[in-house]
């Protein structure tokens, strides 16, 4: 029943390989995802940021609006710990809650959290391993110029704001070289399922 947690910097290719372990079966608990689900119209988090950060971060609709909270803490060290302090925890209970079920569902299973910020806000949870995709830092660039579109600055700004490739690599248990072709990726990605099935398999 291996817990894994899965990381990478942006355009790591690290979604490409939740994709792949999703396919051969791991049950795959994405966090960007759950902090929407957290963040759902009515929620406590929804309730607690609107009182935090201003009644018109929240839409006619009672949908969060991102975009405006995102520009209401972008750059200012101290409301981004503002925010984190209110989703932080709950990301954590509810990410939680959700291997805890899955385990009782299947205690066989290989449970993969899929989760950008590990080392900057989950590093110290206990994870049976630590997966991190990487590419080189200018791979990845190139991605985000040309496979989403990015300007030169936006990239730089991306990739400037997570946590360093050293540090990313220092928390690895195993790296997934994703430089190479997609094929190579998925490839893998496969030989890292054997690994973890033969885990869940003890």
């Amino acid at each position: 029943m291996p817990l894994v947690a899965l990381t990478g910097g942006i355009a790591s290719g690290k979604s490409t390989i939740a994709r792949r372990l999703a396919d051969h079966g791991a049950i795959v608990i994405d966090a960007d995802a759950l902090v929407r689900d957290i963040q759902q119209p009515g929620s406590p988090v929804l309730a607690a940021l609107a009182a935090e950060f201003g009644a018109d971060i929240v839409r006619s609709d009672g949908s969060l609006d991102r975009a405006a909270l995102g520009a209401r803490v972008f750059g200012d060290a101290e409301r981004v710990a503002r925010l984190n302090a209110i989703v932080h925890p709950a990301v954590r209970a509810e990410s939680e809650r959700r291997f805890a079920a899955a385990f009782a569902a299947d205690p066989a299973a290989v449970v993969v959290y899929d989760v950008p910020l590990l080392v900057e806000a989950r590093l110290d949870d206990p994870w049976d391993l630590v997966v991190v995709a990487h590419a080189p830092a200018e791979v990845r660039k190139a991605r985000l110029l040309g496979l989403r579109g990015l300007s030169e600055e936006d990239a730089a700004a991306r990739l400037a704001s997570q946590a360093s490739d050293d540090e990313r690599l220092r928390a690895a248990d195993v790296v997934v070289d994703t430089s190479g072709s997609l094929d190579e990726t998925l490839a893998r990605a496969d030989r890292l399922w054997e690994t973890l099935s033969a885990r869940g398999a003890r």
